[in-house]
């Protein structure tokens, strides 16, 4: 193992508290969370509350499901994310064409019905943004800066010129939100799922950087091993990376992939991050994951190029799972934090209870792929619920209340706190429910909810803490 140099996590990561909320699950006017007024919004309650962070969930565009990490790109981002009202703002349509849809202004994210709303004003900018010509040098700018992932993204959409102003519009909106949020103290942190799906613009366009056979299909797919709640283990279908063509460029496609979620986001969680260490490969016409093997990955020289490219590691890895000590080595050898989700600290293993949680971390009550607090309390059986009042004194309608203030009692310089836990919500307010397909990915808050007592009760629990941030 090469021996690194990464800056000190303190320097990285001071002692701060944050909010963890989907782009999507924002309120607005057109069916989903956007970048338009409220995302600014949202960002000044989060300063209000004492927040140093805003982690979403990725970005790019919605794959199968509504699931973010299913993307077809690793780089793009998803138009539905564009605010109309930012299109009136830039002259491109009128106040008339955004006038939203009574059913489409609260409630759950209902993503057909939003497409469908989105998807011919959309066109109309596109038609305007055309006949307008002399598109600037921010254009041409962001096309040659972008030119590596943003052709072969263009290339495959049905009309390459409206794909490319749409990622344009994205971007410039998105500057926008992060120029917001840096002013006020808020930085955001991204989500990277460590693979790519085989439909993706990614593998279409660089077939070499995978495992593929000559007709292009994968020779194996990623997955999981068998356990208990699954004796078939998992079969996630993605192809694996063909690591000695990535070695041969110097990881080029893994350089460009997180310089543009650092453009976009100050920090990246890296999901399953496992996979830097060790990854489960299937064999593709397996029925299931039996037969699959761990393989090992480059982890070492692939953090060294990611370090060399980025001055540095602003990354967080995911090591929860199947982890080793390996992975955990990996992880310590470049000083990155790991996570704990205080869910499961109550329990036999004290892996993630909350006195066994160290400074290097970033600690959550619990995260979109948990239940609620208030929903996991409800399904506890009764010696978890005992252990979970003896070590924090609470229960019941407290629950959520209580995960918060344990969570940033840790000594993790991060705690980040499930927006729906913030607001003490029960199961129906459930981000994702993994493996299952239906109902995910569609929770929203409604504005009347982001309150200032609540802002100024979790500025307070954070200052109680030491996790506020000079401003």
């Amino acid at each position: 193992m090469s021996t690194p140099e990464p800056a000190s996590f303190t320097a990285l990561f001071p002692r701060a508290g944050g909010i963890l909320a989907p782009l999507s699950s924002l309120p607005g006017r057109h069916g989903i969370g956007d970048l338009g007024p409220e995302s600014l919004r949202f960002v000044d309650w989060l300063a209000s509350a004492g927040a140093s962070w805003w982690q979403m969930l990725p970005v790019g565009p919605i794959g199968p499901g509504n699931s973010p990490y299913a993307s077809s790109s690793a780089f793009a981002g998803e138009p539905l994310y564009l605010s109309l009202e930012r299109l009136v703002d830039d002259g491109l349509l009128s106040a008339a064409d955004v006038s939203g849809r009574r059913d489409l202004k609260a409630g759950n994210v209902q993503y057909a019905e939003v497409r469908r709303f989105k998807e011919p004003r959309f066109d109309k900018a596109f038609a305007a943004w055309q006949k307008r010509g002399d598109h600037g040098d921010d254009f041409d700018a962001f096309c040659d800066r972008n030119a590596g992932w943003l052709d072969a993204w263009c290339d495959a959409a049905e009309d390459a010129e409206r794909a490319r102003f749409l990622q344009y519009a994205f971007d410039r909106q998105w500057r926008g939100l992060k120029h917001h949020a840096a002013e006020r103290g808020v930085r955001l942190m991204g989500d990277a799922p460590i693979f790519v799906g085989l439909e993706s613009v990614d593998v279409r366009s660089s077939p070499e950087l995978f495992r593929l056979d000559a007709d292009g299909r994968p020779e194996v797919v990623t997955g999981v091993p068998p356990d208990d709640m699954n004796p078939g283990g998992q079969m996630w279908g993605h192809p694996h990376y063909a690591w000695d063509a990535h070695r041969e460029d110097d990881f080029a496609w893994w350089r460009a992939r997180l310089r543009r979620q650092i453009d976009l986001f100050d920090a990246v969680r890296i999901d399953h991050f496992i996979g830097f260490r060790n990854a489960f490969e299937v064999p593709a016409d397996a029925p299931d994951a039996r037969d699959g093997v761990w393989a090992e990955t480059p982890g070492e020289e692939l953090l060294d190029a990611l370090r060399d490219e980025l001055d540095g590691l602003p990354l967080v890895a995911e090591d929860l799972g199947s982890v080793t000590e390996e992975v955990y080595a990996l992880r310590d050898a470049y000083e990155l934090p790991g996570m704990r989700v205080l869910q499961w600290g109550f329990g036999p293993d004290a892996f993630h209870a909350p006195h066994a949680v160290p400074e290097n971390a970033v600690v959550y009550p619990a995260t979109h792929d948990n239940d609620t607090c208030v929903g996991w309390w409800r399904s506890l059986d009764p010696a978890t619920k005992r252990r979970f009042r003896a070590a924090t004194g609470g229960e019941g309608k407290t629950v959520a209340a209580t995960m918060r203030r344990v969570a940033c009692a840790t000594p993790a310089h991060t705690a980040l706190v499930q927006l729906q836990d913030l607001l003490g919500l029960g199961r129906a307010a459930r981000t994702n429910t993994p493996g299952t397909a239906q109902g995910n990915w569609v929770w929203r808050v409604m504005r009347r909810d982001l309150t200032a007592p609540r802002a100024r009760r979790f500025r307070e629990l954070l200052e109680a803490t030491d996790r506020l941030p000079d401003r």
